[in-house]
């Protein structure tokens, strides 16, 4: 059982309260043990709807091969407030990660880390809960300015918010629209960026986010059922 941090029937008020609190746990630092299993989380639903299907895919972080799943279909107790969004996914990746029978080395979620106007990005809060190195893989920046990338790939760029290094814009494919790399909690930016960068395939997304992603569209669809799973 996961040990508590603090209720989530709030108001989008005391959630800003709680994201504050929580922002002086965060740990930035340097990942010193091997990875052997990572995992990716995402969320799927059908816009206008409550209902959530969360699913983490757990890989072998040497071939980037699937090893097994866990996915929930759960309804989400708060509202799409921007800012707020882990308030309402991260309930249901947790019922997902309890579900595991195998524990990741270091989990990449898709969406931010610390790249967030209060440093507390869906990776960085679920990487609090469960205690585990984790960072995030976004499409779209949230918060910070980043120089113009070079075209070939992979290149990088610091993001910045004046003074404060909150992760990298990476551009996976050339001429591709870059992702958004921020670590999230026990993990600093070096690793970040050097763990994406390993999980790059061909494709604009991560390895670990890009198969979430399709597993939890599956799942939504009805092609996959819910629970744990080996592969």
């Amino acid at each position: 059982m996961i040990p508590s941090l603090h209720p989530w029937n709030v108001s989008a008020e005391e959630a800003v309260k709680i994201q504050k609190q929580l922002k002086s746990q965060v740990r930035i630092k340097a990942l010193r043990s091997e990875i052997h299993t990572i995992a990716g989380a995402d969320i799927s639903f059908n816009r206008g709807s409550d209902i959530l299907y969360a699913g983490i895919i757990l890989l072998d972080y040497h071939t980037l091969r699937p090893k097994a799943h866990s996915l929930v279909r759960t309804e989400a107790q708060f509202p799409y407030v921007p800012g707020l969004l882990s308030f309402r996914e991260v309930p249901a990746l947790l019922q997902a990660w309890e579900q595991l029978e195998l524990v990741p080395d270091v989990i990449m979620l898709d969406g931010h880390g610390i790249a967030h106007p209060r440093r507390m990005g869906v990776a960085t809060h679920f990487g609090l809960w469960v205690s585990k190195p984790s960072l995030g893989c976004a499409k779209k920046l949230l918060t910070g300015l980043h120089e113009s990338l070079e075209n070939e790939a992979p290149s990088s760029s610091i993001i910045y918010d004046k003074k404060d290094q909150l992760g990298y814009a990476l551009r996976s494919r050339a001429h591709v629209k870059p992702v958004y790399i921020s670590p999230g909690h026990l993990l600093d930016h070096q690793g970040a960026l050097s763990i994406s960068r390993h999980c790059l395939t061909g494709y604009r997304i991560t390895e670990p986010t890009r198969l979430a992603h399709q597993l939890v569209n599956r799942f939504r669809k009805g092609e996959v059922q819910s629970g744990f799973s080996r592969y």
